[in-house]
């Protein structure tokens, strides 16, 4: 199966928690559907919520939480 890549919308930081308290929204191995938000990306104070857009058996993120990230970067690949 080929791997398919979830790249940023937007440029900004990458988390991987809905807060610092929180478990990551998903974890490198998990399955992940199409609609399941895998992360967010901060611009100015504004956090918006990044989504899979595809579904598949196991997610390996590229980028770290907290990352700086720019539109187009690569924040995971999907089995």
């Amino acid at each position: 199966m080929s791997k398919q890549e979830i790249r940023s919308p937007l440029p900004g930081v990458f988390y991987r928690k809905p807060t610092p308290d929180s478990p990551s929204f998903k974890e490198d191995g998990d399955a992940v559907a199409k609609d399941d938000v895998i992360g967010l990306v901060e611009v100015m104070k504004s956090f918006h919520e990044v989504k899979a857009g595809v579904a598949g058996k196991a997610i390996r993120f590229v980028a770290e939480n907290e990352d700086a990230i720019m539109a187009g970067d690569i924040i995971a690949e999907v089995e």
